[in-house]
């Protein structure tokens, strides 16, 4: 059923989407704001609000789940949609730690800017 030349033009268009929200992500956050800047105190000057995150909060994790739902469904595979379900059930529970997080070190930034300290 999945390898009907309609899964086909789904499927890429899902890769194609998915690569979009990741590497749209990547040229808004740069490097350091890409791979963890956040949790060694690196932060951006504001927190970024333009495309992708726009759409999504979270452009890399739901970006690359397209990616990986697009892939298994050109393959024709679905064990590889049933992993698709997986890392999405990871990315949403890595959400529900990591949105908070990130809240909260951006508040303490602005609490500490607000007292007038030096903020690296």
């Amino acid at each position: 059923m999945l390898l009907q030349p309609i899964f086909t033009y789904l499927a890429y268009a899902l890769i194609a989407i998915g690569n979009i929200l990741v590497l749209s992500s990547m040229w808004a956050l740069g490097v350091t704001g890409t791979y963890l800047g956040d949790y060694f105190g690196i932060l951006m000057n504001d927190v970024v609000t333009s495309f992708p995150f726009n759409v999504t909060a979270a452009p890399m994790y739901y970006g690359s789940t397209l990616s990986f739902l697009g892939t298994a469904i050109l393959y024709g595979k679905p064990a590889g949609v049933l992993l698709t379900a997986e890392v999405l059930a990871v990315y949403l529970l890595a959400l529900r730690f990591e949105d908070p997080f990130t809240a909260e070190i951006y508040a303490q930034r602005e609490r500490k800017r607000r007292e007038g300290s030096k903020v690296r």
